[in-house]
């Protein structure tokens, strides 16, 4: 089971994600540069995983993930589309669930002009940093089994779900809007509280929040209030994150 994390100029998680993958025993982890895969689009061939991480691609010119899906919707739709037809999982996390909207591999088609969700400024159009409380909707998403909660960091500032109008209800009806906001904790005025939505199969998977800074109980921001050092003796809890990935990897 190999997982490919997929990068461009301004990505920066890559690395942390890659861990991620490595914590949840995956067999092997490459980190390759978009243009490895546009030179070689059969180098897809090698994994079950793709992932592509969060961070600013192509320092979000236009708008956030906008380049870097333009590079994958024009150039290596078809080759995504059959990567995820041969039953491999497909994620994207913060500015990779910008681009998994925007190249139109979870809904829509951008080349047909036919995009039916984005992710654009947040309601207060600001740089927002914090933690926020979530919960999985029961859908067929592989990457959120056995998921009801979870606390999570987000960073962004184009992180808004905003679907066209009739839009909204066809996705409840799919079970596409997988991930959600605890009311109280939406950071961006999301319609529906949405953090995380997936395409009908269950195999695309986009998110905003960073399930990789949530990896082990040491990263949470109040760990001292609920581990004392006698219970982390016998070693560190996992964190609410892991178990994506561990999904992930558990599905092959």
């Amino acid at each position: 089971m190999n997982v490919l994390i997929l990068r461009a100029p301004g990505t920066n998680c890559d690395t942390e994600t890659a861990y991620a993958f490595q914590k949840a025993e995956a067999k092997s982890v490459e980190i390759l540069h978009i243009n490895r895969v546009l030179e070689a689009p059969q180098t897809l061939d090698k994994f079950q995983i793709l992932c592509i991480p969060g961070g600013f691609s192509f320092g979000d010119d236009i708008a956030s993930g906008k380049i870097f899906a333009a590079k994958i919707g024009n150039h290596l739709f078809d080759n995504f589309r059959r990567f995820h037809e041969k039953g491999n999982l497909i994620l994207g996390i913060c500015n990779g669930f910008q681009v998994l909207l925007k190249s139109g591999l979870l809904t829509g088609n951008p080349l047909a002009g036919s995009l039916n969700a984005t992710l654009t400024w947040n309601k207060k159009p600001l740089y927002t940093d914090r933690w926020v409380h979530l919960f999985a909707e029961k859908t067929e998403c592989v990457f959120l089994r056995d998921i009801d909660t979870m606390y999570l960091p987000i960073a962004h500032a184009e992180g808004r779900f905003v679907p066209k109008e009739d839009e909204l209800e066809q996705m409840k009806q799919r079970k596409q809007l997988a991930l959600r906001y605890r009311a109280d904790s939406n950071p961006n005025g999301s319609v529906f509280d949405v953090a995380g939505a997936c395409d009908p199969t269950g195999r695309i998977f986009g998110l905003m929040p960073h399930p990789e800074r949530h990896i082990d109980a040491l990263q949470h921001p109040h760990w001292t209030r609920y581990f004392t050092p006698k219970q982390l003796k016998d070693g560190i809890p996992a964190g609410s994150g892991l178990k994506i990935f561990q999904n992930a990897v558990r599905f092959f």
